[in-house]
């Protein structure tokens, strides 16, 4: 009988509370009102809506309407509102015209100068924001004038509107001459130089590659201002190590700015750099056979390969090695974070089978003698020249003392795990030198990680790229007729021992 009124206490307790909780599941489970939009507005910046051939325009879509109120509102006595500026996320903009130009994907339309924002004040005056829509896209003219229609449609209801497309009367240098280095191991890493998918968004500048001084000077600081004024000229960076068994090729890409819409808690920030590590294995030829690619996007190890006896250990085999011209890696890029992925990996926005972008813009590059200059966001085969890591970067970057300077700060002691030898020289940068969106963010290839290794204490900060040949080692499982060895022939970045 206790048992029972205890039983019938507790019912009475937490019944209320029950019903209570169920009318709030209830509630929220009903779909929210839907706005009711009336009008809609597709302006265009330029606001006169001429461009040149290749230029870019915004295509700015805004709604009005009626807002219906929700549950709670309505309850509290507050009805649907009068017209106003709505959101929504059923829009699409088409260019009507044949061969008319391309769209970008969706963004969040700033207005002209407002500065970039990062980091924990930026996540809450930005909150409203990153809940919204997306509104705009980016218009690239094509290369021949005309006038080319484009049509906002949201429901039933559409709006269009011309753009006038003229010859463009700025001169593009074609390309800018690049003096080879003296490097025995130029050939090599020209054999297996990338192809790039360079996805392109709102600031395709931003997206293009480029060398660090692209601005003329050697401050890490002003990249993000001078994005505008600097080269488009393109550049990769390079890096060679070699064993007994392999030659490890660093490709590293540089951008002035990782951006995005929406900069929230450091995604956004001045310089960014990114790139991939190329195994190949020495099989008794010239130049050797492609084995391994990893790639680096948001201190993430991506793995791809075309050698099925290699399984995957701590890193998982993400894909294969898609492949240009017999011998170049096909790598997409991705436009804002610039995070380096195969090509067919199964977020890459480009199709190595047909050799084109699945959606949105991009430039695709090639490695050639020369930098060459992409006509606009969305162009094809540019030519990009190699630049040594060693000499541009590694110089600037590594020195006896940790005292900043206007490339490089945030100077450590670099403390690899498993024994590992120690780097040339006694101190190194952990980042480039920035302050506009966050605070030097940026990391030199020697300040890269990966979370799954440096959590598990496999690999520490900057040991990946550093000792390519002790990563793949430990990270992936080798049969015993594909030796690696761990012992460097030549790594100019890590202490030598010679017999």
């Amino acid at each position: 009988m206790k048992t029972d009124r205890l039983w019938v206490n507790a019912m009475k307790m937490f019944c209320p509370l029950f019903l209570i909780c169920a009318f709030v599941f209830a509630v929220s489970a009903v779909a929210p009102p839907k706005d009711k939009i009336t009008e809609i507005k597709l302006n265009i910046y330029p606001e006169d809506g001429k461009i040149g051939t290749n230029e870019t325009a915004v295509l700015h879509a805004e709604f009005f309407g009626i807002r219906k109120k929700g549950f709670f509102e309505s309850l509290l006595g507050n009805g649907d509102s009068g017209p106003t500026k709505l959101q929504s996320n059923e829009w699409r903009i088409e260019i009507l015209s044949a061969n008319g130009g391309v769209l970008s994907k969706p963004f969040l339309y700033r207005e002209a100068g407002e500065k970039e924002k990062s980091g924990w004040q930026s996540l809450i005056m930005q909150g409203i924001s990153i809940a919204s829509s997306k509104d705009a896209v980016l218009f690239t003219a094509p290369d021949k004038p005309g006038k080319y229609k484009v049509r906002l449609t949201e429901g039933s209801l559409t709006k269009e509107t011309v753009i006038e497309v003229s010859a463009k009367t700025e001169s593009i240098r074609k390309g800018e001459w690049v003096v080879p280095p003296e490097d025995e191991y130029l050939p090599i890493v020209r054999i297996y130089a990338p192809f790039i998918a360079q996805e392109t968004w709102f600031v395709p500048k931003a997206d293009f590659i480029t060398g660090f001084n692209y601005d003329g000077n050697w401050k890490g600081d002003d990249n993000w201002e001078n994005l505008e004024t600097g080269s488009r000229a393109a550049f990769v960076y390079y890096a060679v190590m070699e064993t007994s068994t392999h030659w490890f090729l660093h490709y590293n890409f540089f951008h002035p700015r990782d951006y995005s819409d929406v900069c929230v808690v450091g995604t956004c920030h001045e310089n960014d750099n990114e790139g991939l590590i190329l195994s190949i294995r020495k099989d008794g030829s010239e130049f050797g056979k492609l084995e391994m690619m990893e790639t680096l996007a948001h201190n993430n190890v991506y793995s791809f390969t075309n050698e099925r006896r290699i399984l995957r250990g701590v890193h998982d085999i993400d894909g294969k090695i898609d492949i240009y011209e017999d011998t170049h890696p096909i790598v997409f890029i991705e436009a804002g974070g610039h995070g380096v992925l195969g090509g067919s990996h199964k977020t890459s926005l480009f199709d190595p089978e047909k050799m084109e972008f699945k959606q949105n813009t991009g430039v695709t590059y090639i490695a050639g003698d020369t930098a060459g200059y992409p006509r606009s966001g969305n162009d094809r085969n540019v030519r990009y020249a190699l630049r040594p890591i060693e000499s541009d970067l590694w110089s600037r970057g590594s020195g006896d003392s940790d005292e900043a300077n206007e490339t490089f700060e945030n100077f450590f002691v670099y403390q690899p795990f498993g024994g590992r030898p120690a780097t040339s020289k006694s101190y190194i940068a952990g980042a480039f030198r920035g302050r506009t969106a966050s605070d030097s963010m940026a990391k030199p290839f020697w300040g890269w990680y990966d979370r799954k290794t440096k959590n598990k204490r496999i690999l520490n900060t900057g040991q990946w790229a550093l000792d390519p040949a002790y990563a793949i080692s430990v990270c992936y499982k080798w049969p015993s007729e594909l030796p690696v060895s761990t012992e460097y022939v030549y790594n100019p970045f890590l202490q030598i021992i010679t017999p």
